[in-house]
């Protein structure tokens, strides 16, 4: 162990700063420019010129909000795919199974994310409990650590060109291996944080390569220190980030480093993060909380003796004004506590969109309640100005403030009398459906084939689609010429299913142009920006919709499009329908009232729209929740209540189906072990479930479970461009045979097309029903 570095401990972290900004463009520049580069349309040089100007852009944007140029204040953040996938790369630890890829670096990379003809992608997963995706890291006891620092340098050499001493960004060694999973030749019950000495031997090799570079400071975040969720304690996870950042931070040839512990509460960690060698510890105190007693007692002060701490006072994840009066208490407070303090976000602000201002459509009033990315920095170096100066000298801007939020609180429709008497009303009996054995009897009438085939929802959202849609936004057709389209769209959809042979259909979702942002456009209480995108993963980014007010459904939202889909062919169609809870978790949601009341409203409206398609004639409806998984909260003793309202609002919204009526729904990007009795709780019928990145390994909780009703575990990842052979359908249908009886089986890619192209689907979806046919003799 080298000696302790002590001239960083005099190297203070800027007053203001962030933890991460969005890295798309605003206009999705860089989504763009990386397909293009798929697509063979632009070269290696021109991606990595559109995404220069990119990064250099965000760095003198933030310049402009108000951070400083010194003392790494501004964060190096950018990724061209994920930030974990860069972890794994400037790590060096490239699972062995791509040991063969060729071409250059950009290309393996592209190969690690999105696979090619011999090779599976990286499993995605969701990133804690957000709505982004990373690529999940294979570590078996012979993944090579190889680090190469190159482009991390290369981003510090860009800023300081600009003249801007910046802060590269990394996952943390300990979160990372604990978001790992297992390589396909690691020996049974192997552990990947069992590779932390040699991980932090590599960590350390890149800060001694940013050392050399010039770098001052560098973030690596460790969101594992707010988890109950990973396997471990959070002892045992703090023990884990001790013993790195001991061995880390005793080294003299490094900059100084900012640890953060966002997306949670770190509040039983505070003190004794405080006392490790590094220069400043960051704490969520938006979702989290200070160790109050710590801070009272004094030894907070003496644990971040010579250490700052960068104080998250500014939600990363929702578009809400901050009480900036408050947040100004809780930093005055700390430093009145002898502690020394930087202003910060919660979290990296990924999460939310660019600008207000870029959003001219939006409804004035509701426009000044919110703050997105640029807004929430301005609020940062606000704040720091106010700690610094006395809050005398942005005494207007907290006034401004304070009218925003009053403004708020009190604007029609915000409350809305009579959705909140019904949701008051609502009982038990409500969220519950006929008995299981009741239904399956009743739906036999149904005559749905074992190993049945369908798919998830949508369809290829083709450029002609695309076209139709900005047309008729423009006015250049008329309401008459864009439903003809939509029409025809249907119809086309309808009659490939049944030439490729799909036993269940569905309406293809033409007329859609997001799953949430649909419902929100129909709904009153909801609003949809223009240029609010946010991604998800890799190029895929969605404008999430924005739950200001009660929600209710003043019209049916789907019902004439099932019916005429319906009214095309013999087979069933599904009807197809957004789950509250994922309405709510691919949306910001008000934040002055709990997440289960505006549950209860959207499965209200939900449970008013079922009713309307049954009575149009549609006999199965699937209700999507992607994102049951993705709300579950980080702490523990939070979760049982979180499952209790989830589960509660999706059976509100089916609870009123007649035992005839077969109700799906679909999960995804989910570990399902820990929340499987809240997968039966559903009650649905049948529900479909991702599994074929992960081989599978779905089923096996669900077995052991005895799960009773049906399921349709995902044959082939529709998040590849890659076309599955029938051969590999087959043997993923025979590992979920070898769990669930035959006769409970779907068959089902693993979420929806509409990303995907025709030709792929078209032979991925024959490749399908072919497998099933296949697996369904070797049952029979």
């Amino acid at each position: 162990m080298s000696a302790p570095n002590t001239e960083h401990r005099t190297a203070g972290l800027a007053p203001a700063t962030i933890l991460g900004y969005p890295r798309i463009g605003r206009r999705r520049e860089l989504k763009k420019a990386v397909e293009a580069y798929w697509k063979g349309t632009i070269t290696e040089a021109e991606l990595a010129v559109t995404a220069a100007a990119l990064r250099a852009d965000v760095r003198s944007r933030l310049k402009d909000l108000g951070l400083s140029s010194q003392d790494g204040a501004i964060p190096e953040s950018f990724s061209l795919y994920d930030q974990v996938l860069d972890t794994t790369v400037a790590l060096g630890a490239t699972p062995l199974r791509f040991a063969d890829v060729q071409g250059s670096d950009i290309d393996r990379y592209f190969v690690l994310a999105r696979g090619d003809e011999t090779h599976q992608p990286l499993e995605m997963t969701k990133w804690f409990d957000t709505n982004y995706h990373y690529s999940v890291p294979e570590i078996s006891p012979q993944t090579p650590v190889e680090p190469h620092a190159g482009t991390l340098v290369g981003y510090v050499e860009e800023a300081r060109t600009q003249g801007i001493d910046s802060r590269p960004v990394l996952v943390g060694p300990v979160t990372y291996l604990l978001l790992a999973k297992a390589a396909d030749e690691a020996p049974e019950g192997f552990a990947p944080i069992s590779r932390l000495d040699d991980v932090v031997e590599g960590y350390a090799a890149l800060l001694r390569a940013l050392h050399e570079a010039g770098a001052r400071w560098v973030q690596f975040d460790e969101p594992a220190l707010v988890s109950d969720s990973l396997g471990y304690t959070r002892e045992e996870i703090l023990a884990f980030v001790t013993s790195a950042y001991t061995e880390l931070g005793a080294r003299a040839d490094r900059p100084a480093i900012l640890l953060t512990a966002p997306y949670g509460d770190s509040s039983y960690a505070q003190t004794r993060l405080g006392a490790l060698p590094v220069e400043a510890i960051q704490a969520d105190l938006v979702r989290g909380r200070l160790d109050e007693q710590a801070l009272a007692e004094g030894s907070f002060a003496r644990a971040f003796e010579g250490t700052t701490f960068v104080a998250g006072v500014i939600d990363g994840r929702n578009i809400w004004q901050t009480n900036l009066s408050q947040a100004l208490a809780t930093l005055e407070r700390i430093r009145q506590a002898g502690v020394t303090v930087s202003v910060a976000t919660a979290n990296n602000l990924q999460h939310v969109p660019h600008d207000v201002a870029d959003e001219p459509s939006l409804d004035a009033r509701l426009a000044r309640w919110l703050a997105f990315a640029d807004q929430k920095v301005e609020h940062v170096a606000l704040l720091a100005e106010g700690l610094a100066h006395g809050r005398e000298t942005i005494v207007t801007a907290l006034e401004e403030n304070a009218e925003i939020l009053a403004d708020r609180a009190h604007a029609p429709g915000v409350r809305v009398e009579h959705v909140r008497q019904r949701a008051a009303a609502v009982t038990a009996e409500d969220r519950t459906r006929a008995g299981e054995t009741e239904r399956r009897a009743a739906q036999l009438a149904l005559n749905i084939p074992e190993l049945a085939t369908t798919t998830i929802g949508s369809f290829p959202q083709t450029a002609e689609i695309r076209r139709a849609r900005a047309a008729f936004r423009r006015g250049e057709i008329d309401v008459d010429a864009y439903e003809q389209f939509l029409r025809e769209e249907i119809a086309s959809v309808i009659r490939l299913q049944e030439e490729i042979g799909l036993d269940i259909l569905v309406h293809g979702e033409a007329e859609r142009n997001d799953m949430v942002q649909y419902f929100a456009e129909l709904l009153d209480g909801c609003a949809v920006t223009t240029n609010g995108w946010v991604q998800s993963y890799g190029t895929r980014a969605t404008r999430p919709s924005i739950l200001w007010g009660d929600i209710s459904r003043p019209a049916p939202m789907t019902v004439r499009w099932s019916a005429y889909a319906q009214s095309l062919t013999d087979r069933h169609v599904k009807g197809m329908l957004t789950g509250p809870v994922t309405i709510l978790a691919w949306s910001f949601v008000r934040d002055d009232q709990p997440l289960a009341d505006t549950a209860t409203q959207v499965a209200l409206a939900l449970r008013d729209e079922i009713d309307d398609l049954v009575s149009a004639g549609i006999e199965i409806i699937q209700v999507d929740e992607p994102a049951l998984r993705e709300l579950l909260p980080l702490d523990a003793d939070r979760q049982q209540a979180y499952l209790e309202w989830s589960v509660g609002a999706f059976r509100l919204a089916t609870g009123g189906a007649a035992p005839e009526v077969q109700i799906h729904t679909h999960l995804c990007y989910s570990e399902f072990g820990e929340i499987i009795h809240a997968v039966d709780g559903l009650d649905a019928d049948v529900t479909s479930i991702e599994a074929a990145r992960s081989r599978m390994d779905v089923v096996v909780p669900l077995g052991a479970h005895k799960y009773s009703r049906g399921i349709g575990p995902g044959v082939y990842d529709i998040h590849s461009p890659r076309v599955p052979s029938q051969e590999e359908q087959e043997e993923l249908l025979r590992i979920a045979s070898a769990h669930i009886p035959g006769d409970q089986l779907w068959v089902n890619p693993d979420c929806g097309l509409k990303t995907r192209g025709y030709d792929e689907t078209v032979a991925s979806l024959t490749n399908m029903v072919r497998a099933a046919q296949a697996v369904r003799q070797e049952l029979a």
